[in-house]
């Protein structure tokens, strides 16, 4: 087996924005981080991954780069930057950036160069189509909302952004383009940063052929990127990335890949492939998608469909290359209002057992900022309350467009899937504005701060936080067979109970949880290993066969013969 220390990390992830604000401008920023470092440290994290902090006009909270190699003014300087690096390491605390090298800012001044004249050098640096017959190049989608192609009058052309109109896809065919963001990575490797987290890195990559995506109009609001992710070209550019960058630094690099498979997922980060070191994969965040509605959907995911993904990725990948673990992001809803149950009598018990699934399977775990202490979903009560431009593009689009859904139900959606969900103000107390800032918040703070924070988790020692702090400790206690052990489901088709058992030499390891809010009767101890000892639990007690709400078990002993 293949052992790295990123294998063995628990990551912590920050959205800047949304972290602390330290100047009272209502705006997370880098000082903010910085006062927090030591609560990241005690959970027991490893590596944080910040969320974009370069030079941007916040089309879309950053991922739209305007200057790859300077701060966001609101975050702070490249001064604040290196304090939180230099504090960070002497905590023994790694830093991985956030690297959107799809598409850049169109007030990235290459793109300000290359919207003026076809013959510009930078021209090529971006994808420019002509029109045909006066439309559109193809009639491809852009993610969040209408058409992927925007014309140009300057250069008589049509460019192409799979998001955002502010979103300029760049074009990787051209070396040009490569050598840049080569040199860039390298700049920031020098700096002394440990990672880079990729975003949609296997988009980057185009067709050798634009034509229609015959797809398009299978949902109201879908999108073109299935016709468009793991193009011809991308493992021949992230192979070369490697070889010019990754290889020559001690980095944890992990790619955002949606529409990416088990078997493609091995192409991307295969222990002799070269590339990438892990991907997020999107399958499981997915299952919950309405059919005709995509991600506003009011539907949950069935736990047998859950747990059939995720055995899939854990047996396809062991041995051969590495997975990452997660729940939520700051593209996804609360995890604990989505897979487990927010309401106040189970939120705890259910986000402990969410967190203990996650976290005894094999693969780097991921923790969202909040997700430590059961952070829920917020349901503001008008889309006006909404800063997440995915989520107004949709209300437009749904609602004020083609009215397919009417208002109220298009804001339920909202509560259960928008993205703002995740990026609510950290609660770090239950002071006003939770003590994130002393202004007024860019984005509303979630209502319950006054009972689910920081501080009343930090002075209560059976608070969803320790129980992390503890499943992070066990990582590190027993990494032979939590972190590189192999895997087996059990008992496939049970709608109610994940149980699945990991092995390394002669140990095991026996996870049960109960995914409802009714009492179960499993046949537990039988499944147990031998002279097994209960390693953590939500619950005081263990009362054998019987599961009671939420209830999750590991049990630690010798393999049985």
């Amino acid at each position: 087996m293949h052992k790295s220390w990123w294998q063995e990390a628990v990551v912590y992830q920050v959205y800047p924005r949304s972290f602390q604000d330290s100047n009272g401008d209502g705006i997370g920023d880098l000082p903010g981080i910085i006062q927090h470092l030591d609560y990241i440290k005690q959970l027991g994290a490893d590596v944080i991954w910040l969320n974009p902090i370069y030079k941007s006009p916040n089309a879309d909270n950053g991922y739209d780069i305007a200057d790859y190699q300077q701060i966001m003014p609101e975050f702070g300087t490249m001064v604040d930057f290196k304090r939180l690096l230099k504090e960070a390491h002497a905590r023994d605390l790694k830093i991985m950036m956030d690297l959107v090298v799809n598409h850049t800012s169109d007030e990235h001044p290459w793109f300000q160069a290359a919207k003026q004249s076809r013959t510009d050098p930078h021209h090529d640096w971006y994808i420019w189509r002509d029109p045909v017959d006066g439309h559109a190049p193809t009639n491809w989608r852009a993610d969040f909302g209408g058409s992927a192609w925007t014309y140009v009058p300057e250069v008589g052309q049509y460019y192409l952004h799979l998001f955002a109109v502010k979103q300029p896809d760049l074009n990787w065919q051209n070396p040009a383009v490569r050598d840049a963001v080569f040199n860039m990575m390298t700049w920031w490797c020098q700096q002394g940063i440990d990672g880079f987290r990729m975003d949609v890195i296997n988009l980057i990559s185009k067709p050798d052929v634009f034509e229609d995506d015959p797809h398009l109009f299978e949902q109201p609001n879908g999108n073109s990127l299935g016709l468009i992710a793991n193009g011809p070209h991308v493992h021949d550019y992230l192979r070369a990335m490697n070889q010019k960058v990754l290889s020559k630094y001690d980095l944890m690099t992990v790619g955002e890949a949606p529409g990416v498979t088990p078997a493609l997922a091995l192409k991307y980060t295969g222990f002799d492939r070269h590339e990438l070191e892990m991907v997020f994969q999107f399958k499981h965040v997915g299952l919950d998608n309405d059919p005709q509605f995509g991600k506003w959907s009011l539907h949950r995911p069935k736990l047998t469909d859950l747990k059939r993904v995720l055995s899939d990725w854990q047996t396809a990948l062991h041995g051969k290359a590495w997975n990452s673990l997660y729940w939520d992001n700051h593209d996804q809803a609360r995890a604990v209002s989505r897979f487990g149950d927010d309401r106040p009598a189970f939120r705890v018990r259910s986000a402990k057992m969410l967190a203990a699934t996650l976290h005894f399977l094999e693969g780097t775990p991921y923790i969202y900022q909040g997700e430590e202490l059961g952070m829920t979903n917020v349901a503001f009560p008008s889309i006006h309350d909404y800063r997440d431009l995915d989520t107004l593009n949709a209300w437009h689009e749904l609602v004020e467009q083609q009215h397919a859904l009417a208002p109220d139900d298009m804001l339920k959606r909202i509560h259960l899937r928008s993205r703002d969900n995740a990026r609510t103000p950290m609660q770090w107390t239950a002071e006003k504005q939770a003590g994130f800032t002393r202004g007024t918040p860019w984005l509303a703070v979630n209502p319950n701060h006054t009972t689910i924070n920081a501080a009343a988790a930090l002075a209560d020692p059976d608070s969803v936080f320790f129980f992390y702090q503890k499943l992070n400790r066990l990582r590190k206690q027993y990494p032979s067979l939590i972190v590189y052990g192999d895997y087996t489901l059990l008992d496939p088709d049970d709608a109610e109970v994940y149980m699945y058992q990991r092995h390394a030499a002669d140990q095991e390891l026996l996870v049960v949880s109960n995914f409802t809010d009714q009492t179960l009767t499993r046949n537990i101890t039988d499944r147990q290993p031998q002279a097994a000892q209960l390693l953590i639990s939500n619950y005081a007690d263990d009362v054998g066969d019987t599961l009671r709400p939420y209830e999750v078990r590991a049990y630690l002993g010798k393999q049985r013969s």
